[in-house]
């Protein structure tokens, strides 16, 4: 079958999570709905810490990027998803599947990185009380945003370069409701060795690294807990970090389990269906995490809504 640089593919088709005509008024209004959720709630969230003086702190700083960054995540797939089920279209352009792939890399890779700042951020509260203000300063957290500007730019450019060197036959069918790089790879016809070497690469050092910093930070703060006498104190002291490790394992365990099984398995819309749980419900249920576990933030929420009113 004779192969067409991708530079002259005009469009892919996005096939969704059904082809029943029957289900798409639902999905539309489903996902519609979990959109606006996501982006009111990271609203809120944002609103919050900025008008209330009490969550101006290093902890409630990232995580306002952190909202800020779920809504771009979510942005990014969710709208194209919903134009294509109103309009009964299932194709993506060419340029706008290669945006996808970018700003789906950026985001997500934000995600990635202001988790592992909130992580260090726990553990110097949680085993360096003492010398907190003097580590976590300012500067230090306004560093930490830029440098992940910084790297989520370069996962940025790492995946357009990947892309734009696919070359594409007649098959442009994607399993998925948006453009998914693992999925843009196995539909290419020619040699993609060099793809799949650099998605892996790309998927060891921005989610690896991120990661291993999670980790060695929680078995730190793990152990410095379990040193504290007091239950009450050991109560204490893991209340300030569990919202922040039930967005933890949330995200990283949907997309690990996605990521996982699509090295093993074929594409299909069982995956799309996976995929779904970090691209829109990991950022949707993140405000609700936060607001429902942590008092600070419902007495910012309350005092914000109370004063809207």
């Amino acid at each position: 079958m004779e192969s067409q640089n991708v530079t002259r593919v005009s469009a892919f088709l996005l096939l969704g999570l059904s082809e029943d005509p029957e289900l798409q008024p639902l999905l539309f209004g489903l996902f519609l709905t979990m959109y606006l959720v996501t982006v009111f709630g990271n609203l809120l969230i944002m609103l919050a810490v900025a008008s209330d003086p009490r969550l101006h702190t290093p902890m409630y700083f990232f995580l306002s990027n952190l909202s800020l960054a779920d809504i771009g995540f979510t942005s990014t797939t969710v709208p194209k998803m919903l134009v294509n089920i109103q309009t009964k279209s299932k194709s993506i352009t060419y340029a706008g599947c290669l945006t996808q792939v970018s700003f789906y890399a950026f985001f997500g890779c934000m995600d990635s990185l202001l988790l592992t700042s909130m992580a260090y951020d726990r553990f110097v509260a949680i085993c360096h009380p003492l010398h907190y203000t003097v580590i976590i300063t300012p500067r230090l957290c306004g560093l930490l945003i830029l440098v992940s500007i910084f790297v989520s730019f370069l996962d940025f450019l790492l995946h357009i370069l990947m892309v734009s060197q696919l070359t594409f036959c007649m098959n442009l069918e994607i399993y998925q409701f948006f453009c998914d790089p693992p999925q843009l790879i196995n539909i290419a016809c020619s040699d993609t060795s060099t793809s799949t070497v650099l998605l892996y690469f790309i998927g060891a050092f921005f989610g690896g690294v991120p990661v291993s910093g999670i980790i060695f930070s929680y078995i730190r703060i793990i152990s410095s807990i379990l040193r504290v006498p007091s239950s009450g104190g050991k109560y204490k002291a893991f209340s300030t970090c569990g919202s922040h490790l039930s967005v933890v394992c949330l995200f990283y365990g949907t997309v690990t389990g996605v990521y996982l099984s699509s090295a093993v398995l074929s594409p299909s819309k069982k995956g799309a269906l996976a995929t779904v749980m970090y691209t829109v419900v990991t950022p949707m249920l993140n405000p609700f995490i936060y607001s429902l576990r942590n008092r600070d933030i419902k007495n910012g929420l309350q005092k914000l809504l109370g004063r809207t009113t």
